[in-house]
């Protein structure tokens, strides 16, 4: 009977979780920034999946259940050969870094200047950007601005609590957008004059 169950489990984990694959790998690629790190993730994140399938809840978010278990993975297997990456470096970003130094003092001109920045900004721009942010803030922002999680569903993903998620993204968003502002000036997109005050 225990064989029949199990054999059920795997067709249906099939017919459920295969569908998140792309979504799972194109994620995996943000956080590694390799592909073949992203492969193999993706790939331990599946078995891993597969053998606990059986302890999936029916009728919860399999999405993010299978995200928690990649992003659980990519922390444990991959962050581990590396440096722990520092936040101090953006701990002191301002908020609303690139609206500030795009609107003039006493002026109020809406959304255009910074919409008209940033959409001369490239998605390789916007890319490069987003990966230079600290691991735990590109993962936040990642699983937030990216792939749509709510705060609780980003908690329960990466196993903090969710004023800790709201900080990483918040933070990350100050970063990104100080990254952004700094990539529109190195294109001459912004004056030099608009750049940070000393």
């Amino acid at each position: 009977m225990g064989r029949v169950r199990g054999m059920a489990d795997q067709a249906q984990f099939t017919d459920l979780a295969m569908e998140y694959m792309p979504q799972l790998y194109t994620a995996a690629l943000r956080m590694t920034r390799n592909a073949a790190d992203a492969e193999d993730l993706v790939q331990e994140t599946y078995l891993k999946a597969y053998r606990a399938f059986s302890s999936f809840t029916e009728g919860t978010n399999l999405k993010a259940w299978l995200y928690r278990i990649l992003t659980n993975t990519y922390i444990n297997s991959y962050r581990s050969a590396k440096r722990r990456p520092q936040v101090s470096d953006v701990e002191d970003v301002e908020d609303l870094y690139m609206y500030r130094r795009l609107t003039p003092d006493g002026v109020d001109p809406g959304r255009s200047a910074e919409d008209e920045v940033l959409d001369s900004i490239t998605d390789e721009e916007v890319k490069g950007a987003i990966e230079s942010l600290p691991e735990a803030f590109r993962i936040a922002v990642l699983l937030a601005d990216v792939e749509g999680f709510s705060y609780k569903e980003i908690a329960e993903i990466t196993d903090v609590p969710i004023g800790t998620v709201m900080s990483r993204i918040h933070r990350g968003r100050r970063a990104l957008q100080k990254a952004l502002f700094e990539f529109a000036q190195g294109r001459g997109l912004v004056g030099s004059s608009s750049g940070p005050a000393e």
